[in-house]
């Protein structure tokens, strides 16, 4: 239990700092034969900021009942 509060502390936080992540994705239009046309993409995957929190919270409750049952 103590190595998943500390990944979700540590998730939590990057989740607070870096609110998403954009990528771009490249989609085949057409294909035929030798001739490709693509078009790229840009996509962005955001979450709210009170997600990292919740994260965070649960890591620190779960490190905290961690250290008592010891």
């Amino acid at each position: 239990m103590k190595a998943l509060g500390i990944i979700l502390i540590v998730a939590g936080i990057l989740m607070m700092v870096f609110r998403g992540v954009s990528f771009t994705r490249e989609k085949k239009l057409i294909d035929l034969g030798p001739l490709q046309i693509n078009k790229k993409e840009k996509e962005t995957l955001g979450w709210p900021m009170y997600a990292g929190a919740i994260a965070t919270v649960a890591g620190v409750v779960l490190l905290v009942s961690g250290r008592r049952r010891s």
